[in-house]
């Protein structure tokens, strides 16, 4: 997948900006300064459903019902298909009489060895005989117990007439029709939980031992580089790093589980993955106090007299919460910049023509 550019995010300050009104001053000021950020990297990546199956037969037969369709929501539980059970119901009716019968040879079995055996008791029959007696017995045991389990088979099979969702979801696939005929194996339906959900992103080598090492990434339906509103993005529970590399983009796979609160992802949206790798010290300023006029990136500086000056300076990439900038330069840390920069500009005109004034 491709990358995006790196980006600071802000982590622990060391000093936040002091926001201020002076008394002559129709706006507020926000003082410039250092603080400790974290360095990130952006990356795409694909929300999945982590429980995702299909639903294959396991017996034969025709299908008789079926009660959901792709998109459906389903319950955990909730019957999806049923299969025609005449030759299944037939076949545990047969199971059950043989189980019968086999007890009521076992009872025969039993009685006629515990006659055998008062009798070989008194020495009036041979050893052999009560052998005999004891193999029959045996074999009439094993014959109730292969019985009993006959019957549970042919009750599994008829269970397995009626299809049940595995785990509350949304089916994507159905692959058969109603009539058609189903063996063991054949695809019935596809669906995903909406439970448990995770993205998945490929980071490239560079930044693979930063990404294994911290473990610490978040989860945007959007680039938090682009301008626009503030963003929140989502905490991810757990981070993976596969141990190995793709042979055609020598990127590693990652994956982002995501916590069951999430609600506004699915599977299959397209978001952005930042992954944390470090930290630095940044000099920042408000995003509010930044204009952007043509090619000019300016700010509104105003000094310890009140007097305002309009300043070019050049700033690195918006800050993941959308409320600062780096400063790469023309600012230094300590200096005041006016956090309406439209009522700063009418300060300025105004302070320009007073001076000019005789």
């Amino acid at each position: 997948m491709a990358a995006l550019p790196w980006l600071v995010i802000v982590a622990a300050c060391a000093g936040l900006s002091v926001t201020v009104r002076a008394a002559d001053l129709p706006f507020e000021t926000a003082t410039v300064s250092e603080q400790t950020v974290a360095e990130v990297y952006v990356a795409d990546a694909v929300i999945e459903a982590v429980n995702r199956a299909t639903i294959a037969a396991e017996t034969s037969g025709r299908i008789e019902e079926i009660y959901f369709d792709v998109d459906d929501e389903v319950k955990k539980g909730d019957v999806l298909l049923r299969f025609n059970d005449k030759q299944q119901r037939a076949r545990l009716a047969q199971a059950e009489a043989r189980l019968r019968e086999a007890e009521a040879r076992l009872r025969e079995a039993e009685a006629e060895q515990k006659r055998v055996a008062g009798v070989f008791a008194r020495k009036l029959v041979s050893q052999s005989a009560m052998d005999k007696a004891d193999a029959n017995l045996k074999a009439a045991k094993q014959r109730v117990a292969a019985a009993h389990a006959a019957v549970h088979q042919a009750r599994e099979q008829l269970d397995y007439t009626v299809v049940r969702a595995p785990y509350a979801g949304i089916v994507v696939e159905r692959h058969v029709e109603k009539g058609e005929m189903a063996r063991p194996g054949t695809p019935l339906m596809t669906g995903f939980s909406l439970e448990h959900l995770r993205a998945s992103a490929s980071v490239p080598q560079d930044v693979m031992s930063a990404v294994r090492k911290i473990r610490k990434a978040r989860i945007f339906l959007r680039d938090p580089l682009q301008p626009g509103k503030r963003i929140a993005g989502v905490v991810a529970e757990k981070v993976t790093v596969f141990p190995y590399a793709d042979e055609k983009s020598h990127s590693f796979r990652v994956r982002l589980q995501l916590p069951e609160d999430h609600a506004v992802y699915y599977p299959g949206m397209f978001v952005k993955a930042v992954f944390e790798v470090g930290s630095a010290q940044k000099l920042l300023v408000p995003a509010q106090a930044v204009v952007h006029r043509s090619e000019v990136t300016a700010v509104y500086v105003v000094d310890d007299d009140d007097r305002v000056s309009f300043r070019q300076v050049r700033v690195g990439g918006r800050l993941i919460n959308g409320d600062q900038l780096e400063v790469l330069a023309g600012l230094d840390a300590g200096e005041r910049v006016a956090l309406d920069p439209v009522h700063a500009g009418v300060v300025l005109k105004e302070q320009r023509a007073g001076s000019k004034a005789p």
